[in-house]
């Protein structure tokens, strides 16, 4: 269970970052939600995979909110195809492909969710998409900008990143904006993790 994880966020909110990465099918978005739902009360969710509706499900179905109180940068539903025009808490960007368009939406939401109060988990599903598209380099800069903005005000921010899409030097890069680095893995049909920062090494695998 993840209770007996190494592993647990402040839900007053202390501007932790995280990168859960792992192979497919490990659980790294599920563990997400979980941890955004563990961190705020709030949740903003860049989402590269899955339109605005679906994200909005998946985390208000882990996190017992309103699917309407959730914040979206969808970056593939007008990609797909659609006149679709912003509302409130759902912002369109153009495609994964257009991290200057992504930062844009993402500081919109940041700038409405200031304004409110509470603390918020910050979800980036995935890295690996933009990295599909991007330069490591620019998704490292995304990335940095990001977990700037949200550990200014205490807020969590947890992304995932498929780690056999990926060379080391990559995912190395990837690492390092991020306090905190959970590995995920599938050992004998159980899903564990475990968790390194940069002043410990690397916990003993753990059943979530």
């Amino acid at each position: 269970m993840l209770e007996d994880a190494p592993l647990s966020l402040d839900s007053g909110g202390g501007g932790e970052s995280l990168l859960i990465a792992g192979p497919p099918m490990t659980g790294k978005y599920t563990l997400m939600l979980r941890l955004l739902a563990e961190a705020g009360d709030r949740g903003v969710l860049i989402t590269t995979g899955d339109p605005a509706e679906q994200a909005r499900a998946d985390y208000a179905e882990v996190a017992g909110v309103a699917p309407e109180s959730v914040g979206v940068v969808d970056c593939v539903s007008k990609q797909r195809g659609g006149d679709l025009l912003d509302d409130e808490l759902v912002r369109y960007a153009s495609s994964p492909k257009n991290i200057t368009d992504i930062g844009m939406k993402f500081t919109d939401l940041y700038e409405a969710f200031r304004e409110t109060e509470g603390p918020v988990g910050v979800g980036i599903n995935s890295l690996s998409e933009l990295l599909m598209y991007l330069d490591p380099q620019d998704v490292y800069q995304f990335v940095r900008v990001l977990t700037r903005q949200t550990q200014d005000e205490g807020w969590t921010t947890i992304a995932v990143i498929n780690s056999t899409m990926h060379d080391e030097q990559t995912l190395h890069t990837m690492y390092e904006p991020f306090d905190t680095v959970i590995n995920t893995r599938e050992e004998n049909g159980a899903r564990e993790l475990r968790v390194r920062n940069r002043t410990q090494a690397a916990t003993a695998w753990t059943t979530f």
